[in-house]
């Protein structure tokens, strides 16, 4: 769902908070509507709220004020088991005594269904994701990413519409990480679940993610497609948060259709997209991705820049300069054919588009 209002959404949160302490709001007047099947990411640092909304909507905890509505209904009273809610959590929450599909068959058990379509529904979910001659072993039989798959297929086994995911591979190692990243996204797409999934890791949220909602401090920063998101950030937190980011201060000198010319502190200027910069005469960050850089004059916006280190990265060379006193430049530079070396402490210019530059709120 690309936007939609709260009364045509799947889940909604209208108006929410959190406290604990009855003073402090850890999720401040949260306005949020996810769409049938959608696979809607909470991102954002620890701290930041995303699990707090996760388990309120899981029944884990309360709102302090607000409505959460599942389907159109309110299930602000209705206890976590009867949500009909899949979860999966960090730890797999696997019963160690139980085999794997002990394990699957005792949401349905709890839901006194009967044996032959436990069974039936036990084989379904997994199968979905590849463990079916796994069934009869154990959770300390198991590998990480084995365990995690059997989580994952007990919150699919009894059909539920909705599935939360809480940092669910986060105790994987990369490469597993990465290989589970893709197998949740296709059985996603595959079932047509709405998932809502929590991480702190933004390659993660890029992924896998039909929309991002970025936290920071209780409230949403950003809500949108994970492009949209990186490529254009609404504020400074979200362009620092979300991949690679330069950043270069200043002060507004002008600003004409969208555009604003800012004077760079430490020397030069620069034309921007005047998307959170302020007024004239206010300080703005400005923001521009590492891949957005020219070495030399492509760009329209230019600056002087002395090379202080060179990292090989096979496919890249991680150049980081320093550009108008900001010692952390980035710029990527692709490792191809004819591309012109550069050498530790010689003095280069860099040069970027000014539709790949944001004047941002300065932090």
């Amino acid at each position: 769902m690309a936007d939609g209002s709260a009364a045509e959404a799947f889940v909604a949160f209208e108006r929410v908070q959190k406290s604990y302490d009855g003073e402090t709001l850890v999720v401040k007047d949260l306005n949020l509507a996810i769409g049938k099947g959608e696979f809607l990411t909470m991102l954002g640092p620890s701290g930041s709220g995303k699990t707090t909304c996760l388990m309120m909507l899981a029944g884990f905890e309360t709102a302090t004020h607000g409505d959460i509505r599942l389907d159109g209904n309110s299930i602000k009273n209705i206890p976590p088991h009867k949500r009909g809610i899949g979860m999966v959590f960090q730890n797999y929450a696997l019963f160690p005594h139980m085999t794997v599909a002990e394990n699957l068959a005792f949401p349905l058990e709890v839901r006194k269904m009967s044996k032959a379509d436990t069974e039936a529904k036990v084989k379904r979910a997994l199968d979905m994701v590849q463990m079916g001659e796994f069934d009869g072993r154990r959770p300390a039989q198991l590998s990480g990413g084995q365990q995690q798959r059997i989580a994952l297929a007990r919150a699919l086994v009894f059909d539920a519409e909705l599935v939360l995911m809480d940092e669910p591979l986060g105790a994987l190692d990369k490469q597993l990480r990465e290989h589970m990243q893709y197998e949740i996204k296709h059985i996603h797409e595959n079932l047509g679940i709405t998932v809502v999934y929590v991480t702190h890791d933004q390659s993660e949220a890029l992924t896998m993610s039909d929309r991002i909602a970025v936290f920071n401090d209780g409230v949403i920063q950003q809500l949108a497609p994970p492009e949209d998101l990186y490529e254009r950030p609404d504020n400074s937190f979200v362009a620092q948060f979300i991949g690679e980011n330069n950043k270069l201060f200043g002060k507004v000198s002008s600003i004409d259709a969208g555009v604003a010319q800012v004077d760079i502190e430490g020397g030069g200027g620069s034309r921007a997209l005047a998307i959170n910069s302020g007024a004239v005469g206010t300080r703005t960050m400005l923001s521009v991705r590492p891949e957005r850089i020219y070495i030399g004059g492509e760009g329209e916006n230019q600056a002087e820049a002395k090379v202080l280190e060179l990292i090989y990265l096979g496919d890249h060379i991680r150049c980081r300069l320093d550009v108008a006193g900001n010692t952390d430049f980035i710029v990527k530079v692709p490792n191809a054919a004819g591309a012109r070396p550069l050498a530790v402490g010689e003095t280069t210019n860099v040069s970027w588009m000014t539709d790949d530059c944001r004047a941002l709120d300065a932090v």
